[in-house]
């Protein structure tokens, strides 16, 4: 059995899931919830498999250390650090990254 890794959700990706949340909530406030809870469940999986997550293309995002995991067009941005998992960002595939990450 793998060793446990910590989710740790900084707080730049706190606030990207609420605003997803509310983003959804507008149109519909029941589905909202369940893909937020979809969300955190499959970025879970990182505690056991922490490189799940793709090395990304751009440069910068290498080397700094970035993975990107691929979740139904939200990218989920994180670190591996120790046993912990970072998650800094999580952002729909359509916007515009640069001055995000």
């Amino acid at each position: 059995m793998p060793y446990k890794y910590i989710i740790r959700y900084l707080p730049a990706a706190e606030q990207d899931l609420l605003s997803i949340h509310d983003w959804i909530a507008n149109d519909n406030p029941r589905r909202a919830s369940s893909f937020v809870e979809e969300l955190d469940k499959r970025i879970s999986k990182l505690a056991s498999h922490p490189y799940l997550g793709v090395v990304p293309r751009h440069l910068r995002l290498k080397q700094s250390g970035y993975r990107v995991l691929i979740i139904e067009g939200y990218l989920v941005f994180y670190k591996v650090r120790g046993r912990t998992v970072q998650v800094h960002r999580v952002i729909h595939g359509s916007r515009h990254l640069d001055s995000m990450i």
